[in-house]
């Protein structure tokens, strides 16, 4: 339990308790101070019980942990261990060319000025269709991947703009007239797991 999930919940029980107290001693809200406890008992702190969750959650809702807690992203966990340098999940994945700990949201967040809400209403999205049974069959990105999510980490960087293969496409690339998946295609190919092998980072020196 973090710092922040102690504070909330002690936020949580005072509400409970005040609201309490004014639901069996109305009276109590005759005098000015009762009328701060009730404003504060409904609606001051469950607001910032509300609020703090939402925020806790929304940056859980960022880590990796959270991504593969799904049995089914169980695919794409694994994808994330080919031991193959073509495959681009993996590779940033092992190489800690992403943050371990936000893998999947440092490639598939949408990188604008709503970019984190869009995450969200997209995360309810899946949770809509997991629980009706809907997911496609392949799973399908919503829209085609944008070369700002690769951009956001690689653009500048001397390893990216002075690479031969990259250096007369730049111009394009940050258009997003070419795509980087058009050279960069092996991603998670959920699929065809089992013709690759297996990284296990538990042998690695």
């Amino acid at each position: 339990m973090t710092g922040a999930d102690l504070s909330l919940g002690v936020l949580a029980v005072a509400a409970l308790v005040l609201i309490a107290v004014v639901v069996r001693r109305p009276e109590a809200a005759a005098t000015l101070g009762g009328r701060i406890a009730a404003f504060a008992a409904l609606f001051a702190l469950p607001g910032l019980v509300l609020l703090g969750g939402a925020v806790r959650h929304y940056e859980q809702a960022k880590t990796t942990t959270f991504c593969l807690s799904c049995h089914g992203m169980e695919p794409w966990r694994q994808s994330l261990l080919i031991d193959d340098p073509r495959f681009l999940p993996a590779a940033h994945y092992q190489n800690r060319r992403i943050p371990v700990d936000r893998a999947c949201y440092t490639c598939h967040t949408n990188y604008t000025m709503f970019g984190g809400v869009d995450d969200k209403v997209r995360g309810v999205r899946h949770v809509w269709h997991a629980v009706w049974g809907t997911v496609s069959d392949p799973v399908e990105l919503y829209e085609p991947f944008e070369n700002r999510a690769c951009l956001a980490c690689h653009q500048g960087g001397r390893s990216y703009e002075e690479q031969a293969a990259h250096a007369r496409f730049l111009a394009d690339l940050r258009e997003g007239t070419r795509s980087c998946v058009m050279c960069h295609n092996l991603v998670h190919e959920v699929a065809q797991l089992d013709r690759f092998p297996r990284w296990d980072p538990g042998t690695a020196r």
